[in-house]
């Protein structure tokens, strides 16, 4: 089946001296893999620019069921980044966001909503004027909404703890197993924010690394089976 779709890069590589496998996050069939021939030639009519990690593309693709590998008749840009690529912070908060996304969505059958929800965000990063620190943070905070374990209740005198496991605020501290009242009271922030107004919520470097930690254990616990995130490493330090 040929289909047109906007599709965001997750993966790129080599697969030959002249062609690329590229893991695409599309509108219309989630993720599909596509093999791109002839972009690392010097006449290539699709440049290897055009598909590196995080490129909003859009593509006319053969689909088939049942193949794992599919090939694109056309692929062309529609969006070209403007700052993201080229600010070492908001590419860094970028690529974790994408590393992200790439080692949890695995369905090959469309989800619009989590596609916009990834368009925006990097819409988002690549064109506010505003401090991106909390980016990262409202991404994790927000994606759970789709994946089925966004966090219950809320933050107050009452329900000061966030508790891990339960994916809920409650009233008592269960130590490992639950976030303190400061980091509890930013997750309800970032929860209660959307992407125009994160910014506002002030949190010092030491506690938005504790965050970043708590929600990435979080996601353990409510996915199996979830591959080691390892970009946050490169994240806390260019933040710090």
């Amino acid at each position: 089946m040929l289909i047109k779709t906007r599709g965001i890069v997750l993966r790129s590589f080599k697969y030959s001296e002249t062609s690329l496998i590229c893991e695409v996050y599309t509108e219309r069939a989630g993720l599909k893999k596509y093999i791109v021939s002839g972009v690392r030639h010097k006449k290539a009519k699709v440049s290897a620019n055009l598909l590196q990690i995080m490129s909003l593309i859009e593509l006319v693709a053969y689909n088939k069921e049942g193949r794992d590998l599919h090939r694109p008749k056309e692929i062309k840009p529609f969006h070209l980044y403007q700052k993201l690529p080229f600010d070492i912070v908001r590419s860094s908060v970028g690529m974790f966001i994408t590393e992200v996304a790439q080692k949890i969505l695995r369905e090959d059958e469309e989800n619009a909503p989590i596609f916009q929800f990834l368009l925006n965000v990097y819409l988002h990063l690549d064109q506010t004027t505003q401090p991106v620190g909390n980016i990262h943070l409202y991404f994790l905070a927000h994606f759970t909404k789709y994946l089925g374990f966004v966090p219950d209740g809320e933050y107050n005198d009452t329900t000061p703890y966030f508790h891990l496991e339960a994916g809920t605020f409650q009233a008592f501290d269960a130590a490992k197993s639950t976030l303190n009242q400061q980091l509890s009271r930013y997750l309800d922030l970032i929860l209660q924010s959307d992407l125009q107004t994160v910014h506002q919520i002030s949190i010092g470097k030491a506690e938005r690394h504790s965050l970043l930690n708590k929600l990435l254990l979080y996601y353990q616990t409510h996915l199996e089976n979830l591959p080691n995130i390892s970009a946050h490493h490169i994240l806390r330090d260019v933040l710090e």
